[in-house]
C-alpha cells in the first residue's frame, strides 16, 4: 500500500489504512520526541496521543505538505500544550494535607483470572504480556480479559477512545513481536 493511498483509505475510515500509517511513521513521531524529551514514557505517550490526534482529524491533512511533516508538527504541538498544562500546575501551591497524606501502593498480586489460567498457552501468552511496558498491559487486560469495550476502556482510563485504540493497536504489535523472537 502506497502512503498517498493509505491516507485516502483511512479518510474513509478503513483500519488497515490506519495500522499501515501507524505502522510506518511511528519510528518517526517517536524518535522525534525521545531526542526532544529525553524520556521514553513520555515519547510514547505524546506518540500515542499524536497518532490519536491525527487519525481522528485526517480529513483536515493537505496534501500539499508531507504526511510526516503533518505528524511531527502534530506531535510538537502536543508537547507545546503539556509543557503549557505543566507550567500552570506548578504555579499551584501543594497544601499541607497533600503533602501529609498516605497514598496507597497499586497492588501487584495476582489477580483470581491469573490464578485460574493454568493452560500452558495461556500461561507463556501472560508471562509476554508481562513483558510489555504497564500501560500496555492495563489496555490489553481490559479488552481482552476482562472484555470492555472501547468506550469503556476509554472512560475506565480519562482517555479519548482513539488514544485507546492506538494503545491497543501499539500494544498488539509489541506483543506480536515478543512471541515471534520466542
Amino acid at each position: 500500500m502506497e502512503i498517498e493511498e493509505a491516507i485516502q483509505q483511512a479518510k474513509k475510515n478503513k483500519q488497515k489504512a490506519f495500522n499501515f500509517l501507524l505502522n510506518t511513521f511511528w519510528d518517526d513521531v517517536y524518535g522525534f520526541q525521545l531526542k526532544r524529551i529525553q524520556n521514553e514514557n513520555d515519547a510514547e505517550d505524546i506518540t500515542i496521543q499524536t497518532f490519536s490526534k491525527a487519525f481522528d482529524k485526517i480529513e483536515t491533512y493537505n496534501t500539499d505538505f508531507k504526511f510526516k511533516t503533518w505528524l511531527i508538527t502534530i506531535s510538537k504541538n502536543i508537547h507545546i500544550d503539556i509543557l503549557r498544562k505543566e507550567k500552570r500546575s506548578i504555579s499551584t501551591q501543594i497544601s499541607k494535607d497533600d503533602e501529609d497524606s498516605v497514598f496507597q501502593i497499586l497492588d501487584e498480586t495476582p489477580s483470581v483470572e491469573d490464578k485460574l489460567i493454568t493452560e500452558q498457552n495461556l500461561a507463556k501468552l501472560l508471562r509476554d504480556i508481562k513483558k510489555l511496558k504497564p500501560h500496555y498491559q492495563e489496555v490489553i487486560n481490559l479488552r481482552y480479559f476482562q472484555e470492555l469495550s472501547y468506550k469503556e476502556i476509554s472512560t475506565k482510563l480519562e482517555e479519548p477512545i482513539n488514544n485507546v485504540k492506538v494503545k491497543l493497536l501499539r500494544a498488539k504489535k509489541l506483543l506480536a513481536e515478543i512471541i515471534q523472537k520466542n
